[in-house]
């Protein structure tokens, strides 16, 4: 028995309550023995790497190059994407990629290169191969933007999955950004991370690594190009990081680099290389298109662990009503399940579940329920035993259910990485639409199985389908919360076809916008934790996850006025626009910190529904082109260096720059603006970029800056839509996108294309139309005429 492990033991029993505090004890000691009985120890191994160039076939977009100990597959496609696999990977099947891989390029041809390499030409990247294995991925004008070097593998000698090693060199002047949910960044500095969706357990900061969202995903910014690199395999990893430094040595660069160590799981690469805005379409086009929010859910929602009743639900919203507050939906976390019991409902507190959702929908409020994976291990349970009945659990090495404990004490997990098990989980949220739910909200799926010691989640030898081919949780942990997200999102789909499902789940892996978005988590109470959430919200939009946003005011504890204000005001312009905390921590209704906190609020909110048109178009935006709604502020200019670093602000769309204020005490703050003129949307003064001003930033509002010439579809006082325009500097032009949606359905709504211009002394506004351009049929409000 290991020592520090039954102290940790005992302080568990004391620390959480003798019943609970035992049942986490038996299940880590549960956890350590199922392990050591279902992994196979692991013993001496060998180091390979791949040797010299044997033998080449070609083959439609690149071909295979066998080396004397591996084989390389390089494959340029039609979209301009490069695959490649190592020891005769694929791109399938995989986790992250949408329906089919894309077909080859047949114009890309692998040919000789110098010194006895091989080298991939294609219309927007060229792949060159050496002989020892290291692979460069090139512009078309051949500055390499990346260079691969040769891989390194550690075989066990008696058989398993192999460790492997790849260390890669990027240009000095590059920056990292990615890896998912990072909550210190969005920039990622020198360090190492870690590939492990993680419960950290508590309320995270800024210094806390990893989270609930973890994907092996890089988004490289550097002068010549950006790229964006992804490692396909859902294994324990670590990527460490070490930014380049320009005239390093002897007036020498010295190239940044990036180290990925995984113990297990295919060496394949996905690497796509352009502008931003290119890159995250050629991601979106691999591993889909971001599901497409009902327009309720770009609203506000107000939550809390500890609602507790019915009578509590209706005291909040009338608390909104009385004050003519906006709010969209209101979210039930697990205590108005019966024992939280997932799929159930605790009659004590909530007797007329469904007459409360009708009453709140007639009002245009819409209830989210939060939904567990973990199911109570009784017989008895209906969920348990249907489950049971139909073979859904996750098993062990021996055949038995794995049990861990999470919120209804003893539980059980289903295994989401079989198509049948997900076809069953997606049938029980008939029972919560029958309650009167619109939207779902799914938790501890990373999955959380709490333990008084070691790690808080399944045994990594318990055993999975993944899709037929068999394995064990070292391979599904990272990729469980997505396959829930997608159960939900499909079962959704059959009950409610005319409806777009609403889910957002706390844990997933690259691919999970098919099925909807994701929130920060247990952010900490604090201005840390105010920072961490930007952080969190760009970097995840980079991974190409576009809908997501934080708890206002931290998850934990009690926020200052200001920092609740503060966090607020920047929350109304992030996607996922969401109150919420713990059942231990301060009350989130705005009117709880006073009367001027209480109308700063009441301005953001209702800034927030004039907004929703724009919203609207931004998400259908993210889903065609998989640009995120919440874009750093070099999106548009990657080259520009001083926008790279810049960390505390953001572009909203094309069209709105935000500057959030993040220290306390700050009623100014310094903007570092994009190229052109911007216009204060509160004061109308106008800046002029490239460079850094200072603006005034008082409690009542945060900075927010209008693209000049910008086109922003806003709702009119009369609850329809209309155009407001933001002028152009003499003699330019501007425009913008407009996508009107009113509904919750399927339907495709155009694309609706804005120009403007002067003429003749006048700001014309014209629409793009099949006959040309034509006057806008929208009413139209033009700011900064006049303002200097």
């Amino acid at each position: 028995m290991d020592g520090r492990d039954l102290v940790r033991s005992i302080k568990a029993v004391g620390s959480v309550g003798a019943a609970q505090g035992l049942r986490t004890v038996r299940a880590a000691w549960r956890r350590k023995r199922a392990d050591a009985e279902g992994l196979p120890p692991r013993g001496a191994e060998r180091a390979r790497v791949p040797g010299p160039v044997q033998e080449v076939q070609s083959g439609p977009g690149g071909g295979v190059i066998r080396f004397s100990r591996s084989e390389l597959r390089v494959v340029v496609t039609v979209n301009g994407a490069v695959f490649w696999g190592w020891d005769g990977a694929t791109p399938e099947p995989s986790y992250a990629l949408a329906g089919r891989c894309p077909e080859p390029d047949p114009r890309a041809a692998l040919e000789p290169d110098k010194d006895g390499g091989w080298r991939v030409v294609a219309e927007r990247v060229t792949v060159v191969i050496s002989r020892h294995g290291a692979v460069e991925v090139q512009t078309p004008g051949g500055v390499t933007l990346r260079r691969d070097l040769p891989p390194r593998w550690w075989e066990p000698v008696d058989g398993g999955a192999a460790r492997w090693m790849q260390r890669s060199e990027v240009a000095a002047d590059s920056r990292f950004f990615g890896l998912g949910g990072r909550a210190s960044g969005p920039r990622l500095k020198d360090g190492t991370y870690r590939l492990w969706n993680t419960d950290p357990g508590r309320a995270f900061g800024p210094g806390d690594d990893p989270l609930y969202i973890t994907m092996p995903v890089q988004l490289v910014v550097a002068d010549a190009a950006s790229h964006l690199v992804f490692h396909d395999t859902s294994w324990d990893g670590t990527v460490t990081l070490r930014e380049g430094q320009e005239g390093a040595g002897s007036g020498h660069d010295r190239a940044g680099t990036s180290e990925l160590r995984m113990d297990g799981g295919p060496l394949r690469c996905w690497v796509m290389v352009g502008t931003p805005a290119r890159v995250l379409l050629v991601w979106a086009s691999l591993t889909g298109a971001a599901a497409l929010p009902p327009r309720w859910a770009l609203g506000h929602h107000h939550a809390r662990w500890g609602f507790g009743s019915e009578q509590e639900v209706r005291r909040v919203v009338s608390g909104y009503q009385e004050r003519d507050l906006p709010l969209d939906a209101v979210h039930l976390d697990i205590d108005h399940f019966d024992e939280h019991q997932v799929f159930t409902v605790g009659l004590e507190g909530f007797p007329k579940l469904p007459q409360l959702a009708e009453d709140l929908r007639r009002d245009g409020i819409r209830l989210v329920s939060i939904v567990d994976p973990a199911v109570k291990a009784a017989p008895g349970n209906a969920v348990y035993d249907s489950g049971t009945a139909e073979d859904v659990f996750v098993r062990d090495a021996s055949g038995r259910f794995v049990q861990g404990v999470v919120w209804p004490g003893e539980a059980v997990f289903p295994d989401f990485t079989h198509a049948r098990v997900r076809q069953w989980w997606g049938r029980l949220y008939e029972e919560r639409l029958a309650q009167g739910f619109s939207g779902f909200w799914h938790d501890m799926n990373e999955p959380t199985s709490f333990a008084a010691f070691g790690e808080s989640t399944l045994p990594r030898s318990a055993r999975h389908s993944l899709e037929g081919r068999g394995g064990d949780h070292q391979e599904a942990h990272n990729v469980y919360g997505l396959c829930m997200a997608r159960a939900g999102y499909e079962g959704l789909r059959a009950l409610t076809p005319e409806e777009r499902p609403f889910v957002f789940s706390r844990s997933g892996w690259a691919g999970m916008q098919r099925y909807g978005g994701t929130w920060s988590g247990d952010v900490a109470t604090g201005w840390p934790g105010l920072r961490a959430s930007l952080s969190l919200v760009m970097g995840l939009g980079l991974c190409g996850v576009p809908y997501s946003g934080p708890d206002v005011g931290g998850f934990d504890g009690s926020p200052s006025p200001e920092l609740y204000l503060r966090w607020f005001q920047l929350a109304s312009y992030l996607p996922l626009f969401r109150t919420h905390a713990s059942l231990r921590a301060g009350r989130r209704e705005p009117w709880e910190f006073g009367p001027e906190v209480l109308e700063h609020a009441r301005v953001a909110l209702v800034e927030r529904r004039r907004l929703l048109p724009y919203f609207v178009t931004l998400a259908h935006l993210a889903r065609r082109t998989g640009a995120p709604y919440v874009r750093p502020l070099w999106w548009s200019a990657p080259e520009e260096r001083a926008l790279r670093d810049c960390e505390d602000a953001f572009l909203l769309g094309d069209c709105l720059l935000v500057a959030p204020v993040l220290d306390p005490g700050a009623d100014r703050r310094a903007v570092q603006l994009p190229r052109g003129r911007w216009y204060d949307t509160a004061t109308g003064r106008t800046y002029e970029g490239p460079g850094q001003v200072l603006v005034d930033a008082p409690l009542s509002r945060i900075p927010v800056l209008a693209r000049a010439g910008a086109v922003v579809p806003v709702r009119a006082d009369d609850g329809g839509l209309e155009l407001e325009v933001w002028a152009p500097a003499r003699g330019r032009t501007g425009g913008g996108l407009v996508v009107a949606d009113a509904g919750d359905g399927w339907d495709e709504p155009e694309i609706e294309r804005y120009v403007t211009r002067w003429s003749g002394g006048k700001l014309v506004v014209e629409l793009e139309h099949e006959d040309g351009m034509i006057t806008s049929p929208r009413p139209v409000r033009v700011r900064g005429l006049g303002e200097r």
